[in-house]
């Protein structure tokens, strides 16, 4: 796929790949030299984080301390 680079320097992902990479307006991407191309590839912070907090046991904590609390 050949595609021009705007006066920007804004270059449009092509929809067939942003549909198999699940990419939506606003979503993050990286950018990396290699070889002497760039390769683009999806940031998944939400997918990162997920579960990262998990057994931290915060908002077992946070429940508790509400039902502690008088009303």
């Amino acid at each position: 796929m050949t595609h021009r680079v705007g006066p920007k320097g804004q270059v449009v992902i092509p929809k067939d790949l942003r549909d198999e990479l699940s990419l939506e307006a606003g979503d993050e991407v990286d950018f990396e030299l290699v070889n002497g191309g760039v390769v683009v590839t999806p940031t998944r912070r939400h997918e990162t984080l997920k579960g990262s907090m998990e057994g931290s046991g915060l908002v077992s904590a946070l429940e508790a301390d509400r039902r502690a609390e008088p009303r």
